[in-house]
């Protein structure tokens, strides 16, 4: 069983439910529900006019190898309505592979880790929740040192229904 760090994101349509969505599916056809962050409220990145994200990180353990578990997500992500996949669009559910164990790909469908995940606070918040000593295999950095060196300035902020 390999463990997986996962970013969920939504921001169309009811977000929380596709959330909960995202998660009862990926227990049922990609991997273990092992951990989850709190769900974050956040502003967009990149493209700011349309509503705030909601995330939740997930950790997973799973037996399927990084192109399966791929294209395991995107087909919840299909039955889940997402039918943009251009970047930073409006979406009711975004689902990222961050980490699979220590593994570095770059694929044209599939870079893992991902690539701009020490970018975004709106994953790091999540990540530092979860497992803030965990190191990224590239920049050997933990995730608590690339949030103390991340600049994003978009507010995070742990969601209240």
């Amino acid at each position: 069983m390999y463990t997986v760090y996962l970013l969920l994101g939504s921001n169309k349509g009811d977000r929380l439910k596709f959330l909960l969505l995202a998660r009862y599916f990926i227990q049922q056809k990609a991997g273990e529900v092992v951990q989850n962050s709190a769900v974050y409220e956040t502003a967009p990145w990149g493209k700011t006019n349309q509503a705030k994200y909601l995330n939740q990180a997930l950790i997973i353990k799973t037996d399927k190898t990084p192109f399966q578990l791929l294209k395991s997500l995107q087909h919840i992500e299909k039955n889940l309505g997402r039918t943009n996949k251009h970047n930073n669009a409006a979406r009711t559910i975004d689902i990222d592979i961050l980490f699979y164990e220590t593994t570095v790909i770059q694929a044209k469908n599939l870079i893992i880790p991902h690539p701009r995940l020490h970018l975004r606070n709106f994953t790091l918040q999540p990540l530092l929740e979860l497992n803030k000593s965990y190191t990224h295999p590239v920049f050997h950095k933990s995730i608590e040192e690339l949030a103390k060196d991340c600049a994003d300035t978009l507010k995070v902020s742990i969601f209240k229904p």
